[in-house]
């Protein structure tokens, strides 16, 4: 029996996307309906419509092509934004991995997996862009050093992030951060 690739890309059970430079050259079904848009209007735009600031677009962009041209693979946890319908702007928090054809060309054409969170790790609190990725490096256990080498921060300003974090979340220990952050 012959495999109808296209098919099965359209009915993936997790959103996919084919890029190039950062720009979407295809997306299944799933990236739309979990974005609130369509296939047109996806195809042929820049990945920066998917994030909440061009400042994350950058950021994360710059972050991918180290850990690309060592492993060949990205993936993180990470806040997107729908960006059409009645949901228009709502920020989320989404599981993106990707594989560039060519890992020397973390940007080039690639393969890109986006997996909604949203139904067990709400947003709870407006965050600014750098609490979100202090948020996000949180979620995945890393300390404060370690965060801080991975946004080329100081461990200080991570704790600072994490204070406030804390606050909006009204939580008492950095466990119990981790615990509301998931939706708890």
């Amino acid at each position: 029996m012959d495999i109808d690739y296209r098919l099965a890309f359209e009915l993936a059970p997790i959103g996919l996307v084919l890029s190039r430079n950062r720009v979407i050259v295809d997306c299944n079904r799933h990236v739309c309906d979990m974005f609130g848009t369509t296939h047109d209007d996806l195809v042929g735009q820049s990945f920066l419509v998917l994030y909440p600031s061009a400042d994350e677009f950058e950021r994360i962009g710059e972050r991918i092509i180290p850990i690309m041209n060592r492993h060949g693979t990205y993936a993180d946890d990470r806040i997107m934004k729908r960006v059409d319908g009645r949901f228009k702007g709502e920020t989320f928090w989404c599981h993106v991995t990707g594989r560039a054809l060519d890992p020397t060309e973390p940007h080039g054409a690639g393969i890109w997996t986006f997996q909604d969170l949203s139904s067990h790790r709400p947003v709870k609190a407006e965050l600014t862009a750098r609490e979100r990725e202090v948020a996000a490096h949180l979620l995945d256990g890393m300390t404060s050093k370690e965060i801080g080498k991975a946004l080329a921060i100081s461990h200080r300003t991570v704790e600072i992030y994490r204070a406030r974090l804390m606050r909006k979340y009204k939580a008492s220990t950095t466990a119990d951060l981790v615990h509301k952050l998931m939706g708890g």
